[in-house]
């Protein structure tokens, strides 16, 4: 058996680099969306997403908007485009899904998009807190067309409610 001394040990290459420190505030927000309150005895928790969704319509539109600042926080923090779309699509699932009443405030409570997409931002980031400044102008556009195709989902959410209370109504008054 052939000794190695010290400096002949082979170096190891860090294939799986520590992740970048976020914001305190960016976590925060996240715990505050998803995870603030907890259920005695069952230990279940759930934030201020499910609280505000229970208000009809302006709810889930309301709790998007924080969702939007943890995706434009990504952008700052380096997070390579296929995980931006995948928090887009995060945000837009927990809109679609908690727009509908009673299940969605359940799935609101479930399916914590918030703390999924800081926990993404966690992983993916490629710069410090320290660093985080300003994103590239791709990056940027990008995003910008994930939030307007989600507001495009909200508008479209809210003719189709506006239109099912209509027929509802319609059908209600015999008209």
């Amino acid at each position: 058996m052939k000794a190695i001394r010290l400096g002949e040990l082979p170096l190891e290459r860090n294939t799986h680099p520590q992740p970048a420190r976020v914001d305190k505030n960016i976590e925060r927000l996240g715990w505050l969306m998803d995870d603030l309150f907890r259920v005695p005895v069952l230990g279940w928790r759930f934030g201020l997403d499910a609280l505000i969704g229970l208000v009809p319509g302006l709810g889930d539109t309301a709790t998007s908007l924080a969702s939007f600042y943890i995706l434009a926080a990504a952008v700052r923090y380096g997070v390579p485009k296929i995980t931006l779309l995948r928090m887009g699509l995060n945000i837009g699932l927990d809109y679609a899904v908690g727009s509908l009443p009673v299940v969605g405030d359940f799935a609101d409570a479930w399916f914590k998009s918030n703390r999924k997409n800081v926990e993404l931002l966690q992983k993916r980031a490629t710069v410090s807190a320290d660093e985080a400044r300003a994103g590239k102008a791709s990056d940027w556009l990008f995003v910008g067309g994930i939030i307007v195709a989600l507001t495009a989902l909200a508008v479209a959410s809210a003719f189709v409610s506006f239109y099912l209370l209509y027929r509802l109504f319609e059908l209600l008054g015999g008209t």
